[in-house]
């Protein structure tokens, strides 16, 4: 547990230092930092503690620990949060690389994007271990209900989700773009 623990806090201390070296701002350019920042379509969305997007990363959570738990059975809860952890660190440090900031600036929601600010980055991952702590405390049914349930209202809310993120990562698709641009 210990061993695991410290795994964690080297993991998001390594996260911070890389994005540090990328360049990336510790805090929002704007001087200040808002607990929860809901609006995607201005310069301080990603720079902030939380935003849509926090969504995405408990479900990434929820996620890691039924993938870990099913390929790593015999691995305490700890070690799997440690591989958990591992994996979102390494998507933290991927999405503010130029290759995949430029990729998100051709979709429609992230016009602009300049990538995550370094306190923004780290919570990510803190709201990624929620999630595996959520998936870790309650039934299946009620964790993926919440899963869904966040999907859909983010969906809902600013037309976007962590499965059209997944899919515009993949491929760009012109219906979706001008759906989320409001042009349908």
């Amino acid at each position: 547990m210990t061993r695991s623990l410290g795994i964690v806090v080297a993991l998001v201390l390594a996260q911070g230092a890389v994005l540090f070296f990328f360049g990336q701002p510790p805090i929002c350019a704007c001087g200040y930092i808002e607990f929860w920042h809901g609006e995607v379509l201005s310069p301080g969305n990603s720079q902030h503690l939380t935003d849509w997007y926090t969504f995405s990363h408990v479900i990434h959570g929820i996620i890691f620990y039924y993938l870990a738990g099913y390929l790593f059975p015999k691995f305490s809860a700890a070690s799997r949060l440690a591989l958990a952890v591992g994996v979102e660190v390494a998507w933290e440090i991927a999405e503010n690389t130029p290759m995949v900031i430029q990729h998100y600036r051709e979709q429609a929601l992230a016009q602009g994007y300049t990538g995550d600010s370094i306190i923004n980055s780290v919570s990510d991952t803190f709201a990624m271990m929620f999630g595996f702590l959520i998936a870790s405390r309650f039934a299946v049914w009620v964790v993926v209900t919440l899963a869904l349930l966040m999907e859909l209202y983010t969906l809902y809310m600013i037309r976007d989700n962590l499965a059209l993120n997944i899919v515009n990562l993949i491929h760009a698709f012109p219906s979706i773009a001008a759906w989320q641009a409001g042009a349908q």
